[in-house]
């Protein structure tokens, strides 16, 4: 049976225009959303049941669980001003507070200096600053992987407490082989000296990882999308639920049409312009005529991590008081727990429970994905129990639910067979991929929601934003012709990425938490020793820095003379050290201008 979608609008030129949306999820229903905004009435194909995609909220019993725990923060104006016009009121502001379990114990993140001490010990924290000093001094000269990004911005031993397991728990491949556009993307802006003044001042400017509180849908992020698609549908337009997409026709440089499967059998709805979320991959699998051999291989080798929630009712209001925790301990498969009433107390409907989502990471079809789930139900009761949040016995009831495609995998080779796929898909006219799977991009759902928006502006107002740009890092996206067009360019290219710039700041902190907490234990090690006069030696430290005695007192202003010598101390070789390389930079720039121009004379 075939179709033809009624025209997009009505008003001159626009009148034979039908919009197609493949996807119900963020960046599909802002899309659709946006073109009723315009007059235009779009028909969304979403293959589920639901539409929220990868946002969607599930439900067990009256408890309400978020799929992957979606905060809705966003530093994009219109997307937030979307946010607050559909759901007003019900868009509610919640505190944020999450910790990493690591070694037996909680670590509040961001970093609280004494907890964080605390949990590490005095030894482990002093080799984790020094590893910090080192890596900033001579940082990898590449930062191709993740852990060359994360280990140049904190250090080797950090990164091995902190990052690394975590890390290869959600994407089962090595951190030598993540690429760093991951970690630009998830943990820009963060290194250990934004985390270690965060722990004293507040940031002038708010950071994505950082952030204490989050707006949320006060039912889960479900209810904002089932409130779009009310919208999209009272504005006319329609959302077709349970409809697969199976073929995409095209002919030339165009997609003609698209073969829907859905309850009733396969339909072809033709339309004029097409919008598209769906896995890039399977798009590439379900064009006809079929795409050319080097893309479908491509396409082939693009790889996804998916993951599982566990949802678990437990008979206690509040067993913890974390939104979520991030399980970076190898002893347990699970990788992070979410507490939905700490979310929003409307997710769960008994004020006496609370509902857990323990998130377990895998790819569809290995051993996790199909192990039965009350398999899985009683591995989470087990973990949860393990690690101490919750009684075994408190655990009363719980489901699976299953998420596909959840995380695009940055592998050593997806740069370059993304690059392939897109060179095809760019000769596509009336094609635009959007969102997570659609651009093969580890967006936010804010991120999601503004390719869709700018795809609606490409198509209707004639624009040219590049939705691959969104949320990119520019480093990997400068063009090296433009960079390298004059020599003296290419010469402090060359020695800033040799030499690179020393924070003052952190390196100040670093150095004087090593002063301090050298001087701290020095002192403290000498009185427990004892004897009839305990640290002479030491004790002539007085000298420099009055009131400080070798007692249990003196050790504590000891750290803060320390830390203070330390800093000053920090900051200044620091300061030399950029202020010598700037002017080895510019002498060598007045050098090769010179040259260059004795050249010219020669020529001329």
């Amino acid at each position: 049976m075939d179709e033809l979608l009624t025209p997009a609008s009505e008003s001159g030129g626009d009148a034979e225009r039908a919009f197609l949306v493949v996807g119900g999820g963020p960046g599909g229903l802002t899309a659709a959303y946006e073109l009723t905004q315009l007059g235009f009435r779009p028909t969304v194909l979403e293959k589920l049941d639901d539409v929220g995609g990868l946002a969607r909220t599930a439900s067990f019993k009256g408890f309400r669980f978020d799929l992957g725990g979606h905060r809705f923060y966003t530093k994009v104006a219109e997307i937030d001003k979307l946010w607050r016009e559909v759901l007003g009121t019900d868009f509610i502001r919640r505190p944020r507070l999450s910790r990493i379990y690591y070694n037996g114990k909680f670590f509040h993140y961001p970093l609280r200096p004494l907890n964080a001490v605390a949990g590490l010990g005095i030894g482990p924290s002093i080799l984790a600053v020094l590893s910090y000093l080192r890596w900033q001094v001579f940082p990898s000269p590449h930062e191709d992987s993740f852990e060359q990004w994360v280990t140049n911005r904190f250090g080797r031993r950090l990164f091995e407490t902190f990052f690394k397991t975590y890390t290869e728990k959600v994407w089962g491949i090595p951190c030598s082989t993540l690429r760093a556009e991951w970690a630009a993307q998830r943990i820009k802006d963060l290194s250990l000296r934004t985390a270690v003044l965060n722990m004293f001042v507040k940031p002038r400017r708010a950071i994505r990882t950082l952030i204490e509180e989050f707006d949320y849908p006060r039912l889960g992020p479900g209810m904002m999308w089932n409130a779009v698609k009310d919208e999209v549908e009272r504005r006319g337009g329609h959302v077709r639920l349970g409809a697969e997409v199976v073929r995409i026709n095209c002919r030339g440089r165009r997609v003609e049409s698209l073969v829907v499967a859905g309850k009733d059998g396969e339909v072809t709805l033709a339309a004029s312009d097409f919008i598209s979320s769906m896995p890039i991959t399977e798009l590439i699998q379900k064009l006809s005529p079929p795409a050319p051999a080097d893309v479908l291989a491509a396409a082939g080798r693009l790889t996804y991590r998916d993951f599982l929630t566990v949802c678990l009712i437990v008979a206690e209001s509040t067993p913890f008081p974390d939104n979520w925790i991030y399980v970076h301990s190898p002893e347990v498969a699970v990788g992070r727990i979410q507490n939905f009433r700490n979310w929003s107390p409307d997710l769960v409907p008994d004020p006496d429970k609370t509902a857990l989502g323990l998130e377990y990471f895998c790819v569809e079809g290995d051993s996790v994905w199909t192990t039965p789930d009350a398999e899985l139900v009683e591995l989470g009761r087990r973990e949860v129990a393990r690690i101490g949040l919750v009684r075994y016995e408190d655990v009363e009831d719980g489901c699976v639910v299953r998420v596909p495609k959840a995380y695009p995998v940055y592998d050593s080779r997806y740069r370059e067979d993304l690059a392939v796929v897109r060179g095809f898909l760019d000769t596509l006219e009336n094609l635009q991929t959007i969102g997570r799977n659609g651009l093969h991009r580890y967006n936010n759902q804010d991120h999601s929601m503004l390719t869709g928006l700018l795809a609606v502006r490409n198509a209707v107002l004639g624009r040219h934003h590049d939705l691959w740009s969104v949320n990119t890092e520019p480093e990997y996206h400068e063009t090296v012709h433009e960079v390298a067009a004059v020599s003296t360019e290419r010469l402090t290219e060359a020695v800033e990425h040799a030499f690179p710039k020393l924070d003052r700041v952190a390196f100040g902190v670093a150095v004087g938490l090593v002063g301090g907490l050298a001087l701290f234990l020095a002192t403290i090690i000498v009185v427990l020793k004892g004897g009839k006069v305990v640290g002479p030696n030491l004790a002539l430290l007085a000298q420099y820095f009055p009131g400080y005695t070798v007692t249990s007192h003196g050790s504590v202003l000891g750290l803060l003379y320390g830390f203070t010598t330390g800093f000053v101390a920090g900051w200044s070789m620091a300061f030399l050290r950029n202020a010598t390389v700037f002017i080895y930079m510019v002498a060598s720039q007045r050098r090769t201008e010179r040259q260059f121009l004795r050249k010219l004379l020669e020529y001329v």
